[in-house]
C-alpha cells in the first residue's frame, strides 16, 4: 500500500504541476490577467480605482493598444476649389471661338465679297433673323453696315471684321450694368443682411445646375454662401442642389418632405444666412409654368416672405439659348411676375442662336449677366460683350 502511494506521488505531482503551468501560460496568451494586487482593487466605498501601470517583463503579456490604421479611417471628402473667374472668361471665350459659330462665320463670309448686291444684303438679314437677333436689331445692324460700306468703301477683310465687330458690340450694348448685387446690405436696424438672389426659370433650362455653378463663382470670389432649395415640387432638385453645395463646402437649407411650402423654405434659408453672417443666399425656385396667375401667386409669396428677413438683391432668369423665340416667350412671363433684374443664358456654345443675347435684352430691358458654355462645374462666367463678340468672330 505504501509502495503504491509512493508511485502515485512520484508520478502525479509533477504531472499536476506541469498541467498548472500550461494552464497559466494559456491564460496569459489569451489575454487573461493575474489577480489584481490589493492596491489596484476598487475601494469598498465605491471611489474610482487607482490606476496601476501593468508590470513589465514576461510575467504578463501587455494588451496591445487598439488603433485604427489611417487608411481605414473614414475621411470627409476634400472640398473642391472652384476655378478663378478670370480664367473662366479666357477659357470660355476660346471655346466659343473654337466652336466656329455659324453666326460670325456667315456674316464675315458675306461681307468679305467684292461687291455686295441686294441679294447679299438679304442673305445677311436672313442670317441675323435665323440667329434670333430679332427684327428690330437686325434692321439697325443692316442699315449701319450699309452706310459704312457705302461711305467708307470697306473691302479689306481686316477692315470688314473690325467694322462688324464694332457694330455687333454696339448691338449687344456694353453700357448695361452687368454686375451682380452680391454684397451684404444693412437692414433698417443697422444690422448686416445677406444679399438674396432669387433664381427663376422653367424646368429643363438648367436652373438648379446654374444655382450650383453660381455658388462656385461666388466661392471663387471669396464669398460665403447659403443655398435654399425652394423647388419643393421636383423630388431630385433638393438633392441635386445639396450635392453642388457640398462639393465646395456650402450649406443647403431644404425641407424634409416633398411638396413643402416653397416660401417657408426660402424664408428659412434667408434666416440661416442672416444668423450665420453669410454674404449671399441663393434661392432656387420651382420651374413650373402652368399659368401666369399661379406663377405670380407663388413667386409673389416667396418674395414677400423673403423680404421680411432681408431685401431681395437680384432676380435672375435662367434661359436655354437654344430655345430661341420660345425662350423669349418664357422670359416675358417671368419678367411680368418676378421683376427680373438679369438673365443667365445656358448652352450658348456652338449654337447659331447667339443673337438671343440681343433679343432678350431688347425684349426685357435687362442685361445678360452670366453665360454658360458647357457642362463642366466651372463653365459659368460673367457675360462680357466684347469677349462674346470676339468669340462669335473666332478671334
Amino acid at each position: 500500500m505504501n509502495e503504491h502511494l509512493d508511485v502515485l506521488l512520484a508520478v502525479g505531482l509533477p504531472t499536476l504541476a506541469a498541467l498548472g503551468t500550461a494552464v497559466t501560460l494559456l491564460v496569459r496568451r489569451r489575454g487573461g490577467a493575474p489577480t489584481l494586487p490589493p492596491e489596484a482593487r476598487p475601494p469598498a466605498d465605491g471611489a474610482p480605482p487607482t490606476v496601476v501601470p501593468a508590470p513589465s517583463g514576461d510575467l504578463l503579456t501587455e494588451a496591445p493598444e487598439l488603433t485604427v490604421p489611417d487608411a481605414a479611417r473614414p475621411e470627409a471628402p476634400a472640398l473642391e476649389v472652384p476655378e478663378p473667374v478670370g480664367g473662366r472668361l479666357t477659357r470660355l471665350r476660346g471655346r466659343l471661338a473654337r466652336s466656329g459659330s455659324p453666326l460670325g462665320v456667315r456674316l464675315l463670309a458675306v461681307l468679305s465679297r467684292d461687291h455686295l448686291s441686294e441679294d447679299d444684303w438679304d442673305e445677311l438679314e436672313e442670317t441675323l433673323l435665323l440667329a434670333d437677333v430679332g427684327a428690330g436689331p437686325t434692321t439697325e445692324l443692316i442699315e449701319a453696315l450699309r452706310t459704312r460700306v457705302r461711305v467708307e468703301g470697306v473691302k479689306e477683310p481686316a477692315a470688314v471684321r473690325a467694322l462688324l465687330r464694332e457694330r455687333l458690340i454696339a448691338l449687344v450694348d456694353p453700357s448695361l450694368d452687368r454686375s451682380l448685387a452680391t454684397s451684404p446690405v444693412l437692414g433698417d436696424d443697422g444690422a448686416p443682411r445677406p444679399a438674396v438672389v432669387l433664381v427663376v426659370g422653367v424646368n429643363g433650362t438648367g436652373k438648379t445646375t446654374t444655382v450650383g455653378k453660381l455658388a462656385r463663382v461666388l466661392v471663387a470670389e471669396g464669398r460665403t454662401v447659403v443655398l435654399g432649395a425652394a423647388d419643393t415640387f421636383r423630388a431630385a432638385a433638393a438633392d441635386q442642389l445639396a450635392t453642388w453645395g457640398a462639393r465646395v463646402g456650402v450649406p443647403t437649407v431644404r425641407s424634409d418632405r416633398e411638396g413643402a411650402d416653397p416660401a417657408a423654405v426660402a424664408f428659412d434659408a434667408v434666416r440661416s444666412g442672416r444668423d450665420t453672417g453669410a454674404d449671399v443666399v441663393l434661392v432656387d425656385t420651382a420651374g413650373r409654368l402652368q399659368n401666369k396667375a399661379g406663377l405670380m401667386d407663388e413667386l409673389g409669396k416667396i418674395t414677400r416672405v423673403i423680404t421680411k428677413e432681408a431685401p431681395l438683391s437680384e432676380v435672375l432668369l435662367v434661359l436655354d439659348a437654344t430655345t430661341g423665340q420660345n425662350g423669349l416667350n418664357q422670359a416675358r412671363v417671368f419678367a411680368e411676375v418676378a421683376g427680373v433684374t438679369g438673365i443667365v443664358l445656358t448652352k450658348l456654345d456652338g449654337t447659331a442662336k447667339g443673337g438671343i443675347v440681343v433679343a432678350v435684352q431688347r425684349e426685357l430691358g435687362v442685361p445678360v449677366k452670366l453665360i454658360g458654355l458647357g457642362e463642366g462645374p466651372d463653365d459659368l462666367a460673367p457675360f462680357d460683350p466684347a469677349d462674346f463678340v470676339d468669340g462669335l468672330l473666332g478671334d
